[in-house]
């Protein structure tokens, strides 16, 4: 297995779906000194995706990575700089296929992109994910990323009652 960086020539525009299975979500709950999250456990395991495209017009000089087993793509990991602010947003980072998760990919992605940020001068790394999506929170954490806000409304006007509200991770570089 190797990583890569893609050619925005190659891949560009090309379409894909990004699947994930989550026993739970994490809500968010008002609390008296602010907010708390409280894990929730479904009453069965529920599978949950999304289409997207690589390298998407609305990133500002986006840069990618793919995990390769010969010439077969099993991952990538895409990001780029927020210029406004010194931040290095991770736009995607997606296993395709399930069993080639828990494998070690994903780190090596993640490492792959972190080197990116860290070249383009970022003084930190940030990314999304949902709060159902209970196994991307526990990988970034793995990876040193700690949750710095959310939004309740990010997708959709239903999202806190479909348990797929937005959160915000990041990982201090400097």
């Amino acid at each position: 297995m190797e990583i890569w960086q893609l050619d925005p020539a190659v891949y560009a525009g090309r379409k894909f779906t990004a699947r994930y299975r989550t026993k739970g979500y994490y809500d968010i709950c008002a609390a008296e000194d602010g907010f708390r999250l409280r894990y929730v456990p479904l009453g069965a395991p529920m599978e949950k995706s999304f289409d997207d495209e690589f390298f998407g017009e609305w990133l500002e000089e986006p840069m990618a990575f793919g995990a390769f087993e010969g010439e077969r793509l099993l991952g990538y990991v895409e990001g780029a700089p927020e210029g406004w602010n010194n931040r290095y947003r991770i736009s995607n980072i997606c296993i395709f296929e399930e069993n080639a998760r828990g494998k070690g990919l994903g780190t090596l992605l993640m490492q792959a992109i972190q080197r990116a940020a860290e070249a383009a001068g970022a003084r930190m790394i940030v990314l999304e994910t949902q709060t159902c999506n209970e196994n991307a929170i526990a990988f970034y954490k793995r990876n040193g990323f700690s949750i710095i806000g959310f939004d309740l409304y990010s997708y959709s006007n239903d999202d806190p009652e479909r348990h797929e509200v937005r959160i915000e991770m990041g990982k201090k570089l400097k």
